[in-house]
């Protein structure tokens, strides 16, 4: 474990316990307090640990005293898929308090994420009904799973997410994400999203000029290119980097999950440790802003 991921967990534990403080809770007191079960989720994506029970033994050993009261894997995984609610909040608390929350400007792309590969498995699958197939263009394949359709400043910081079924449109996904919280537009004046070709409608162009925001996205061919658009190439990679630092660094594809609580938790944890990466380099000075690389060894 490096001096810098217990920094950031000592740093993390500290703000989520101070945001639950005076907090009513019914029922007996759980031994591992919410801010220690998201402390500890944290460091688990950080880690790459995509097994729970192995993640669990390797606590104590190398975290000794950190974590006395560990729950065994069915309760680590009941509370955390309980949690769910509570990682989303805390994953706005920590953004929030960066000073990239206000960027105007914002990158917008979605990603698969895998949840089986046998047709057995799809046919047994819970998430039957939420889950399909879909295609990935930029890897040329098919996929039965999800599509994580993801939002961020320049910067790589999360400002929302939706997890959808892959035959979706991108489109429609954008302006349901943008309708349901409608304050995220309406605090950021002159708001920029950048996107790529998949995002071209003249509803989305509609939805969001009547709330005040530009969308920028590549010309089709027979169009006349935007002033400035052969600058978008670097700026939708970004995102693009995003979605690699996802599942290069925290195994994204690798979640495990079988339930939709599951897979939501497991994508969330992930979102939540980049989001704690940023937010500690972002309060410490670090010069790379979503490196991961202090963290995860």
């Amino acid at each position: 474990m490096t001096t810098d991921l217990n920094t950031l967990l000592t740093a993390l534990y500290v703000k989520i316990d101070d945001y639950l403080a005076g907090r009513p809770r019914w029922g007996r007191p759980p031994k591992l307090t919410d801010a220690e079960l998201i402390t500890l989720a944290v460091a688990q994506a950080l880690l790459g640990f995509t097994s729970e029970a192995r993640w669990l033994r390797f606590v104590p050993d190398h975290l000794p005293g950190a974590f006395p009261d560990l729950p065994g894997q069915s309760g680590y995984n009941r509370r955390l898929r309980a949690a769910l609610p509570l990682v989303k909040e805390v994953m706005r608390l920590l953004a929030a308090d960066t000073d990239l929350w206000t960027d105007a400007v914002w990158v917008v792309d979605s990603t698969p994420v895998e949840c089986a590969r046998s047709r057995p498995t799809v046919k047994r699958s819970e998430l039957a009904g939420w889950a399909g197939y879909g295609y990935c263009r930029s890897h040329s394949r098919w996929f039965w799973g999800l599509r994580l359709h993801l939002v961020c400043t320049p910067a790589g910081l999360p400002v929302c997410w939706a997890l959808a079924d892959p035959k979706l449109d991108e489109r429609q996904v954008l302006i349901a994400i943008c309708d349901h919280e409608p304050r995220l537009l309406a605090d950021r004046p002159g708001l920029l999203i950048i996107a790529d070709k998949g995002y071209v409608s003249r509803e989305l162009d509609h939805f969001l000029a009547e709330r005040g925001v530009r969308l920028i996205r590549p010309s089709y061919r027979n169009r006349t290119p935007h002033p400035g658009e052969p600058l978008l190439k670097a700026v939708r990679q970004l995102i693009e980097s995003v979605n690699d630092t996802l599942k290069g660094q925290l195994d994204l594809e690798q979640h495990g999950g079988r339930t939709i609580e599951g897979v939501g938790v497991r994508i969330a944890q992930r979102l939540l440790a980049l989001t704690a990466a940023i937010w500690h380099n972002r309060a410490t000075g670090q010069p790379v802003t979503r490196s991961l690389t202090a963290y995860d060894h």
